[in-house]
């Protein structure tokens, strides 16, 4: 039996709030995309895309969460995406 205060120490750990996870693995998807992608092509456009509907599908599920801060953090994280598609298809 695990005692209680174990319990609610591990549970705590597991609250990692949703933009973060989602910025995370936006960027550990468009990384392998612009590593693994030589030419953009469907391929690319295709996963871009489903990586969109994944973000307004989270987006969707914790609205209560997106206060403007958040908002702000999200968008800076895409221009950050944004300037490793250039850094790795232009330099």
């Amino acid at each position: 039996m695990i005692p209680k205060e174990l319990y609610n120490r591990r549970r705590r750990h597991d609250n990692t709030p949703p933009l973060i996870v989602l910025t995370i693995t936006n960027y550990i998807v468009t990384t392998l995309l612009f590593t693994m992608v030589s030419p953009t092509g469907w391929f690319f456009s295709i996963a871009l895309a489903g990586l969109i509907l994944h973000n307004v599908y989270v987006i969707r599920r914790n609205r209560d969460e997106w206060t403007r801060n958040n908002i702000i953090v999200y968008a800076v994280g895409w221009v950050g995406i944004i300037g490793l598609f250039i850094i790795t298809r232009y330099m």
